[in-house]
């Protein structure tokens, strides 16, 4: 199966991380089954999240284990990365997302695993469920996953 981790995922599956966020993430990039998709922009956007103040309180990363983990999610026997161009108009609330949908559909991962609600509206959820990508939590996703 191919996933592509949100930011918001990402974030929370971090190396210090003890939640389900981290243990799919793990369990993807273990797994000759699965493909984790990232693309050049959500690997900026997750960087400039990892330097907010209120991330790196929760998070508790050094500038050192951020950059470490970065390089992780870079590796080719992690992840795939895939360069889809300039997005087209699709999240209606927020168009910093298109490019995280449209990586997700260039990309042709089957699963776009967020908890950004702007993904879960009827207009973004048509879209890629039209172009074969199901829009899902990581609890979600583990389960099917685990099945």
């Amino acid at each position: 199966m191919r996933i592509l981790l949100d930011t918001n995922i990402l974030v929370r599956a971090n190396v210090k991380a003890r939640r389900p966020a981290r243990e799919l993430l793990q369990l993807i990039a273990g797994s000759k089954q699965h493909v984790l998709v990232l693309s050049p922009f959500l690997l900026d956007e997750l960087e400039r999240v990892f330097s907010y103040e209120r991330v790196r309180a929760v998070a508790k990363l050094t500038d050192e284990e951020v950059a470490e983990y970065l390089d992780y999610l870079r590796r080719q026997d992690v992840s795939e990365l895939v360069f889809p161009g300039p997005a087209p108009r699709v999240v209606p609330s927020d168009p910093d997302d298109d490019p995280i949908v449209h990586a997700a559909v260039m990309g042709r991962a089957d699963v776009l695993c967020t908890l950004n609600r702007h993904f879960y509206d009827p207009t973004v959820r048509e879209y890629c469920r039209k172009r074969g990508v199901l829009i899902a939590n990581d609890i979600d996703v583990l389960l099917l996953l685990r099945r």
